[in-house]
C-alpha cells in the first residue's frame, strides 16, 4: 500500500516561515493577509528586515531549507540574493519580503496594504 502525502496547509507553511526568520533573530516580522482582497497575487505577505545584507542572506536561507526540511516545499521564484537588501521568496500561496532595515523603511509595504488584515510577530531579540 502506498501511502498519500498530505498537503501542507497554508498555515503551516506560514508558520514555518515565521520561525525560520525568528530562528536568525529577524526583525519587526509581519504577515499580511491580502487573500480575500480583490485581485490579490497570494494569501500572504510575510515581511522582515535585518541589520546587514548577511543576515538578510542567512534569514532567506533559512526560510528555504525549513520549508524543504519540514514540508518539502520548494520555492517557485526568488530575487535579490545577489546584493541582498531585499530577498523576495514566492512560495506562489506566500510570498517573503526580507529586507535590509533602511529599504524597508523606504518602500512602507505595509502601508500599500491597509485594508488587509496585519498580524504582528513576538521578536525575539527584544
Amino acid at each position: 500500500m502506498i501511502k498519500k502525502q498530505q498537503k501542507t496547509s497554508v498555515e503551516q507553511l506560514l508558520e514555518s516561515i515565521v520561525n525560520a526568520i525568528q530562528d536568525k533573530k529577524g526583525s519587526n516580522i509581519v504577515s499580511i493577509e491580502i487573500g480575500k482582497l480583490p485581485n490579490a497575487v497570494c494569501e500572504y505577505f510575510v515581511i522582515c528586515h535585518a541589520n546587514s545584507t548577511t543576515q538578510v542572506g542567512a534569514i532567506a536561507d533559512n526560510i528555504e531549507d525549513e520549508l524543504i526540511e519540514k514540508h518539502h516545499e520548494k520555492i517557485w521564484q526568488k530575487a535579490g540574493q545577489d546584493n541582498a537588501i531585499w530577498i523576495i521568496l514566492d512560495y506562489v500561496d506566500i510570498v517573503v519580503h526580507v529586507f535590509q532595515k533602511e529599504w524597508r523603511d523606504f518602500y512602507r509595504l505595509e502601508e500599500l496594504w491597509a485594508d488587509a488584515q496585519i498580524k504582528k510577530y513576538e521578536d525575539v531579540n527584544a
